[in-house]
């Protein structure tokens, strides 16, 4: 492929990754409850959420918290994990897709809170659920080039508004059955928050060897997932099929440069729903057991979905296993990282 699909970083590790659990647990029964009448009304089985997505619970934040003092904690505990001093740090990188509000970045909250120095610049940069992912490969980027030594990535997001308006609408007399399908992958959403530190290989021998990756896109898809602050419509299926389609792309573009398809020991996807996560393992030939889940507990924590689940596997995993960080963002992008842990 020409471009810039397929790059390799030449000194850049990561040093740390935390996460933040929100305290406010939430069933989807809990949800189903609410929305009984209105299952009943056009024609739905109760236990859609968990059935379908195999979601059982999700989080919210606790009143007085938001999802930005989430990135602030995350961010100071992988600070701490991982020795580096504040004034060290270069970048501040935010990649949330919740927002209180236009400017400034939240970005400037997230530095004020955790007290990086007037030398750290911050900024938010924002690409759905893939921006994460997007937020290491820059970070890399900065550190190979030499401008910067220590890079600190943080996400936070909040789900309860976007739940809180899907049920209000869906309680209407005038909400359809595809109006509830439409709906159906807000109340997937999940709450939570987490931060990596990343800094040169070379300086740090015990961090975790970023390698290198691969992107690609299919912006012709970009309406197929739209949401803001009030209202985020979906369509699944579609959805998960050109998805599909972008991955399988990209997997075997980047075959002959990281001979991804001989194997990794842990494949850590974007949390979507046990069906996307069949499809995946599916449609690339994975071993669905060396795919760690936090979806059925925690939901799709947007961004926030890899980096989490890669902080539930920090302890299980052996020096120098191969880590494959797996991600689709709506618009539609896709981005494959490996780390030589």
């Amino acid at each position: 492929m020409p471009g810039n699909s397929q790059f390799r970083f030449r000194n850049s590790s990561v040093l740390a990754v935390a996460s933040v659990d929100a305290p406010v647990v939430v069933t989807s029964a809990e949800l189903d409850d609410q929305l009984t009448e209105t299952y009943r009304r056009v024609g739905l089985r109760p236990g859609l959420i968990e059935r379908l997505a195999g979601i059982r619970t999700r989080r919210w934040w606790a009143e007085g918290t938001t999802f930005a003092d989430g990135a602030a904690l995350a961010g100071g505990k992988a600070i701490a994990e991982s020795g580096i001093s504040v004034e060290d740090i270069g970048v501040l990188i935010n990649t949330s897709v919740s927002r209180a509000h236009l400017e400034p970045a939240t970005a400037a909250s997230v530095h004020d809170a955790i007290g990086l120095p007037t030398s750290c610049q911050g900024f938010d940069l924002t690409n759905a659920c893939l921006g994460f992912l997007n937020g290491m490969q820059l970070a890399a980027s900065m550190i190979d080039s030499g401008q910067i030594r220590y890079a600190l990535i943080v996400n936070g997001e909040d789900a309860r508004p976007a739940h809180q308006a899907a049920l209000r609408r869906l309680a209407q007399q005038a909400s359809t059955s595809k109006d509830v399908i439409a709906e159906f992958a807000t109340l997937t959403l999940g709450s939570g928050a987490v931060a990596m530190l990343l800094g040169p290989a070379d300086r740090n021998p015990q961090g975790h060897r970023l390698v290198g990756g691969a992107t690609r896109s299919s912006t012709a898809h970009h309406q197929l997932c739209v949401g803001d602050v009030e209202l985020m419509r979906t369509d699944s299926k579609n959805l998960l099929k050109h998805g599909l389609e972008l991955c399988t792309g990209l997997w075997r573009d980047a075959e002959q440069e990281f001979g991804w398809g001989r194997g990794a020991d842990r494949y850590v996807i974007h949390q979507v729903s046990q069906v996307h996560t069949d499809a995946i393992c599916a449609a690339l030939d994975i071993d669905p057991s060396l795919v760690p889940r936090t979806f059925p507990t925690h939901g799709n924590i947007g961004p926030a979905s890899v980096p989490f689940t890669l902080a539930t596997q920090v302890d299980l995993l052996a020096r120098g296993a191969k880590v494959l960080l797996m991600g689709v963002g709506s618009g539609l992008n896709a981005c494959c990282l490996e780390l030589e842990w």
